[in-house]
């Protein structure tokens, strides 16, 4: 079981920048490939980023590419998504999940562990 803590949220102008950090419990977090989704008012969820267990690979979402960095910390169970270039499209709240298997995916369905998620708001 894992157990997924998100911070880092809030208000920022677009341009600007915010950084998310998802605190996991548990041991074995460093076994785990890792997301970022993101849900904005009456539209579904959808995939922001992910990375592999070791840090290797990290995949992305089109509009976000060259804006958002996910990263991790195995040694602090943490992992982070700088995101940059902030856009009011971005507003949405921000889930960070998690796969125990490892293996980077973009589809939810592929992380069973969830946080609680966390508001970030665009102004323009």
């Amino acid at each position: 079981q894992v157990q997924l803590v998100e911070t880092g949220g809030g208000l920022a102008q677009a341009g600007g920048s915010l950084r998310l950090s998802c605190a996991a419990s548990g041991r074995t977090f460093s076994s785990h490939s890792m997301a970022w989704f993101r849900q904005a008012p009456g539209k579904e969820r959808k995939f922001v980023a992910s990375i592999n267990w070791s840090g290797s690979r990290t995949y992305y979402t089109d509009s976000v590419k060259g804006r958002f960095t996910i990263s991790r910390d195995n040694a602090k169970n943490t992992v982070s998504l700088q995101m940059n270039s902030l856009e009011p499209e971005d507003t949405a709240v921000y889930y960070c999940a998690a796969n125990p298997g490892g293996v980077a995916y973009s589809t939810s369905n592929e992380y069973p562990y969830w946080g609680q998620g966390i508001q970030v708001t665009v102004s323009s």
